[in-house]
């Protein structure tokens, strides 16, 4: 039998680096956890769905009932058929069986491996589409990394991508890439750079490279390769220092008022976007994540919940900028932990901050449409022990690109009602903790969607509706949701309706003095992460109730402790930490990974989600040292991902780089956008 993947030796959430810790989240898991609520905990329901689950994979079909006889979850096991799948070895190792799986998925597995580069499987090629810090507005000079400044980097490609989206355009052959920037690690981009002493010029620089690029793409006729189009009239950079506009029941509220902005509805900049969303009406959306690293000396209880720091920050800006300040200016942080809606259409356009769809750490924010045409928007708040909401609009959208159409739609997310999630398991009696299944063979149960605002209503004792959507967390806390693992990325499927979400670990529950396991997020000391499956009452995105369960339980398939929606372990790919999630157009659901803790690079993969191959996970992908999987997406004849953080190694510097991607030794390391196609020019998997 083969021994178990090592791991990783990193002290650090995940497989991270602390260098990545440090600049991304401001090593938010070495602090306290900001929730200290009562409240009962769902991260360890799904630890046990494994060891039991596996005994009964042959099952005909599993069922998960709603609560109130409505939606169910039907899982069907794997047949016969499922034999033809090449063996362990061959899914592992990238052996053989490139044209057998899942449609979307006939590829030969990628094997685990730390290659510093971007590994794809046989008959695959890839190019870079572009790089942090090539120019894509008018006037802005090539880059130069010994002559950065802040007014070029304003004009170019912004440092670590992240989410992706790519948009249709009358123009043929071409889209619209936008993207995110997460963060800045000024080690890796400065010569010489003194984390206790920055200059002005590099802080400038790091305000100029966070935030969004929009940028046209060009495809190649014949094959899946993006180029970027410089200078065209739609591209775009948003930074820190743009004007964004705050909307919603929210903007104007006394504890969003500044000195520079009495009025509570101008704000500048965007930190920190993660993941995000595209809408049906043609806009995207960007979620304000680790905001909190970016102020300096909190002191209220609520900079507390939102995980403030007491001192100075790692990058120093409230130096140069007194908004940074929570001592002097206590409510600009109120001002970040939003979902940014951008019209990539219109570039004098101003992003608006959404108060409706409330203040957190937002790692994502995808739309789905009711019935009726109302937009419903699934969030999670990536932090250990927190939650995940929805918005359901009260507001139909409008059909049609003509202006009254896009200047309705562009007020949707203005208007409903905001919940958060509460789930119970079937058998709590049964959860310990230890991956052992309870008696009736599954981790499920339902749950509630439970209101805290409705335009200027609150719908939590003791708190406004201002209070409510500035101080979500709290809200949440007061009405009792359910504590989670982290909930990053939550997808709704376009062809079923069933939501994923993605919990990507938490190795503190358990811990003395944090919560136990119960039935929702398995594992107590949870480094691997799972994917919780749900299914809204009736199939209406709107309702108050759901079924849930667990779809995947990550870790090395020979662990008891794991779990592929009952598919057989031995012809899968080991995958560890989820992150950000998309679907591709045969309704497969990809999965990048974030920190892996198998001792390979983090990847891409991509996991049936229906039929006999139902959990068939293979891995479509590796990044370079050092490096995270962000993005993805996933069209007919490409995949796109944006290669965040390359050589981001402890350790590491503009001097002493620990990566040479993507253009060799002696250049600097640079994130970058990859696309991946096939050398025949055919569709993706097929």
């Amino acid at each position: 039998m083969r021994r178990i993947l090592p791991l990783l030796s990193s002290n650090h959430a995940g497989g991270r680096s602390a260098l990545t810790c440090r600049y991304r989240c401001g090593d938010a898991c070495f602090h306290e956890v900001p929730n200290t609520s009562g409240n009962e905990y769902a991260g360890d329901i799904i630890a046990g769905t494994l060891s039991r689950r596996s005994m009964m994979r042959t099952a005909a079909v599993v069922t998960v009932a709603s609560a109130a006889g409505g939606a169910a979850l039907t899982q069907n096991a794997p047949s016969a058929q499922a034999a033809a799948v090449p063996a362990a070895g061959a899914a592992r190792h990238g052996g053989h069986g490139g044209g057998k799986g899942a449609r979307g998925l006939r590829f030969a597995p990628v094997a685990p491996n730390t290659a510093d580069t971007v590994t794809v499987p046989e008959g695959y090629t890839q190019n870079v589409v572009i790089r942090w810090g090539e120019p894509i507005l008018r006037g802005a000079p090539a880059f130069d990394a010994d002559r950065q400044t802040a007014e070029a980097q304003a004009g170019q490609f912004g440092y670590n991508n992240d989410f992706l989206s790519l948009l249709p355009l009358s123009e043929h052959g071409r889209q619209v890439l936008v993207a995110n920037h997460e963060y800045t690690d000024e080690q890796l981009m400065f010569t010489g750079y003194d984390a206790a002493d920055p200059t002005r010029e590099q802080v400038e620089i790091g305000w100029a490279a966070h935030g969004l690029s929009v940028v046209v793409v060009q495809e190649e006729r014949r094959s899946g390769k993006l180029t970027p189009v410089g200078r065209h009239w739609l591209n775009r950079r948003l930074t820190a220092t743009s004007e964004f506009r705050l909307t919603g029941p929210a903007a104007g509220s006394d504890l969003l008022k500044t000195s520079a902005d009495p009025s509570g509805t101008k704000v500048l900049g965007t930190l920190n976007n993660c993941a995000g969303g595209t809408t049906p009406w043609g806009t995207t959306l960007h979620g304000e994540e680790n905001f909190n690293q970016y102020f300096a000396n909190g002191s209220s209880a609520t900079d507390k919940r939102y995980g403030l720091s007491t001192g100075a920050t790692e990058r120093k800006w409230e130096r140069f900028d007194k908004r940074f300040d929570a001592a002097r200016e206590p409510n600009e942080s109120h001002r970040f932990g939003w979902v940014v809606e951008l019209d990539p259409y219109d570039p004098d356009s101003t992003p608006r901050k959404r108060t409706a769809l409330g203040r957190f750490k937002h790692e994502a924010a995808q739309p789905r449409l009711t019935r009726d045409g109302r937009p419903v928007v699934y969030m999670g708040d990536d932090e250990r022990f927190d939650y995940f909401y929805k918005f359901v609009s009260s507001k139909r959208m409008k059909k049609g690109d003509g202006r009254a159409a896009r200047e309705h739609n562009l007020t949707l997310l203005d208007e409903g009602t905001l919940y958060v999630a509460k789930l119970t398991g079937d058998s709590p009696e049964d959860v310990d903790g230890t991956g052992k299944l309870p008696n009736d063979g599954e981790f499920d149960g339902s749950g509630v969607w439970i209101p805290l605002a409705t335009g200027d209503v609150s719908h939590v004792p003791g708190m406004t509706a201002e209070e409510v959507y500035v101080f979500t967390r709290l809200a949440g806390d007061k009405v009792g949701a359910t504590k989670m693992d982290r909930p990053e990325d939550v997808e709704p499927s376009p062809r079923t309706g069933r939501v994923y979400v993605a919990l990507t670990n938490n190795t503190d529950r358990g811990k003395a003095g944090k919560p136990g396991a119960d039935e929702a997020n398995p594992r107590n000391l949870n480094k691997h992460g799972q994917i919780l499956e749900l299914a809204e009452h009736w199939d209406d995105p709107s309702s108050d109730g759901f079924a849930w369960r667990l779809f995947l339980v990550a870790g090395d398939p020979e662990d008891p402790a794991t779990y592929f929606a009952g598919y057989p372990k031995d012809r899968v790919s080991p995958i560890s930490c989820p992150d950000n999630v998309a679907f591709d157009p045969y309704g497969n659901l990809w999965i990048s990974t974030d920190g892996a803790q198998l001792g390979s690079h983090d990847g891409l993969f991509g996991v049936a989600t229906a039929g006999e191959r139902r959990g068939e996970l293979k891995q479509f992908l590796t990044v370079p040292k050092g490096a995270e999987t962000c993005g993805p997406i996933i069209q007919d004849r490409r995949v796109v991902v944006a290669v965040q953080h390359p050589g981001e190694v402890d350790g590491a510097t503009v001097e002493k780089p620990a990566s040479a991607w993507p253009d060799g030794p002696g250049r600097l390391v640079r994130p970058s956008v990859v696309a991946v196609y096939r050398k025949d020019g055919r569709d993706i998997g097929v």
